[in-house]
């Protein structure tokens, strides 16, 4: 079976263009397939194939540059973002959430999170959390056939955690988060987001997700919108916590409120 993600349109005008959409996957670095690179030939999903104008500038006639090559690892990531964006119907749900009882219960278990020498983040309640959701909307621990013809339920929970490094996106899975607990949780989000600025995490270790949280809460902002990481439905969006003011009838309280972007 092909593990190329392209719709049926596109399907049917590669094989109007005898073109192999394997072959092209390929040659792209990645699975999923728009209609931009059939009518181009192979030129990746984003680029202006048909006026480069656009995009080949001279530079340097408007000041100093300097120039570096991305690397292999993050033209693939970027591409795989593109036709991910370009293939994938999306709409941004953007809500927040009272994490009063989180944070109370984190300073509460902070002397034992030493002594296990665990980091316990919010990320990893966050985690716990979308792995009993999947379980209770199981149409979103699935994923769609490229045809749309075809729902696949999953009966397991695994959450990827997508981590930007130096050599580009990537995306390691936390395995069976739903039958873990948080300082199982906690233990593996950092031991897998540690070797992966590091480049040692395994490639058995980066598929097979049931949904993919994209946590930006380090670099702050009210709310994004994430690109969903296919073969899967939906992803969660995470930004940094913020005191918002909730009102009980006319009396005001502060409260810390966690964005969320699904």
């Amino acid at each position: 079976m092909s593990n190329v993600i392209a719709p049926p349109s596109v399907r049917a005008l590669a094989r109007q263009k005898g073109i192999d959409l394997e072959t092209l996957a390929k040659n792209l670095g990645r699975t999923s397939i728009a209609r931009e690179d059939v009518e181009g030939g192979g030129t990746p999903t984003g680029s202006a194939s048909n006026d480069a104008s656009f995009w080949d500038v001279d530079h340097s006639q408007f000041g100093p540059v300097t120039e570096e090559p991305t690397s292999r690892f993050a033209q693939a990531a970027a591409a795989n973002l593109g036709a991910a964006n370009a293939l994938i119907p999306q709409v941004t749900h953007h809500d927040r959430a009272d994490v009063r009882a989180i944070e109370a219960l984190r300073t509460d278990l902070k002397p034992e999170a030493r002594a296990r020498g665990v980091k316990l983040t919010g990320l990893a309640f966050q985690a716990k959390a979308l792995a009993c959701a999947l379980r209770e909307f199981p149409t979103f621990n699935s994923s769609l056939s490229s045809d749309g013809k075809k729902l696949t339920l999953k009966g397991y929970v695994h959450i990827g955690i997508a981590v930007d490094t130096a050599f580009g996106l990537m995306v390691p899975v936390v395995r069976d988060v739903d039958q873990k607990g948080l300082w199982q949780i906690a233990k593996e989000i950092s031991d897998l987001a540690t070797r992966a600025q590091n480049r040692k995490i395994r490639p058995d270790e980066m598929g097979g997700a049931s949904m993919t949280i994209s946590n930006l809460g380090g670099i702050g902002g009210i709310g994004f919108t994430p690109i969903v990481n296919p073969p899967e439905v939906a992803i969660l969006g995470i930004t940094r916590t913020e005191t918002v003011t909730v009102w009980n009838g006319e009396t005001p309280s502060p409260v810390p409120m966690v964005p969320l972007d699904l």
